[in-house]
């Protein structure tokens, strides 16, 4: 028997369970587009990315999950009196992590559970990429070449009218090539709302939710050569309305994360948007 699938966050993780025996796929493609201030160092980055994870339940508690991204990435910038294009594509750091549900309390119409995860980031992407003018940066690198570790919490409070879901995690990067990206700490929030049928019957075919997630992410300076980069690291805060559609087996999605906040380090790259769509099916 598969599964239902039910609403989800769509900028991060659930406590809600994958099925013993059980597979979810989820397909992810991401726009990111940064710039800064053309009067300091005038950087555009530009990346789309494809994200592929499959979910496997353990059991009913515990799920593992493989996440496979492939990257498009082009930043342009001045170089002396010109104005240069680098970019990259390709196979980006692979990451496993599994996620243990701990408690739960199941009643008639609403769930509350929490889980804990934790896994590692492979290099797996290329991170000596080089062009005309020589090794590529780190934000235009497919891959950090370092492997990286993480962990975190997860909530899920679900009605048959709404969901809640928290996240609090921590990733902690490595050096690679005289390079360590700073460490992140994340909280993330979710509320997704029913907003069709609004009356349940046993006709309809699916649901429609209205989604508004805020991102909190909180990163420390990067490490070039053993010493902080004053332009790196700092603090943004995203809020992300979005939609989703959900049938038994499958989800729609969609959203856009805007930058209401961003208190960053010296000339740190801002991000200007990031717009997601996808879908889920669970089999």
């Amino acid at each position: 028997m598969i599964a239902a699938t039910q609403a989800a966050p769509i900028t991060f993780n659930t406590a809600l369970p994958v099925a013993k025996d059980e597979f979810m796929l989820r397909q992810q493609f991401i726009a990111i587009e940064s710039g800064d201030d053309p009067s300091t160092v005038n950087r555009n980055r530009s990346e789309i990315a494809s994200i592929t994870t499959l979910a496997y339940g353990v059991n009913n508690k515990l799920a593992v999950f493989g996440v496979v991204p492939y990257r498009d990435i082009e930043m342009k910038l001045d170089m002396g009196s010109q104005r240069v294009r680098r970019d990259s594509s390709g196979l980006g750091d692979i990451t496993a992590f599994g996620r243990y549900i701990f408690h739960q309390n199941n009643q008639q119409g609403r769930s509350f559970r929490l889980a804990a995860f934790g896994g590692v980031k492979t290099p797996t992407g290329d991170d000596n990429s080089s062009d005309q003018f020589g090794i590529l940066p780190p934000p235009v690198q497919t891959g950090s070449g370092s492997w990286d570790i993480f962990g975190g919490m997860v909530v899920t409070q679900q009605t048959l009218a709404y969901q809640f879901d928290g996240q609090l995690s921590y990733r902690v990067n490595n050096e690679a090539h005289d390079f360590e990206a700073g460490n992140v700490f994340r909280s993330d929030g979710s509320f997704q709302y029913r907003v069709w049928p609004r009356i349940l019957s046993g006709s309809v075919p699916g649901f429609l939710y209205g989604v508004l997630e805020a991102n909190l992410i909180y990163q420390e300076k990067n490490q070039i050569n053993g010493g902080n980069d004053p332009n790196s690291g700092g603090t943004r805060l995203f809020i992300s309305p979005g939609i989703q559609y959900v049938t038994r087996r499958w989800i729609l999605e969609g959203s856009v994360q805007l930058p209401v906040r961003q208190e960053l380090n010296g000339n740190a790259l801002e991000n200007d948007k990031i717009a997601r769509a996808g879908f889920r099916v669970n089999f």
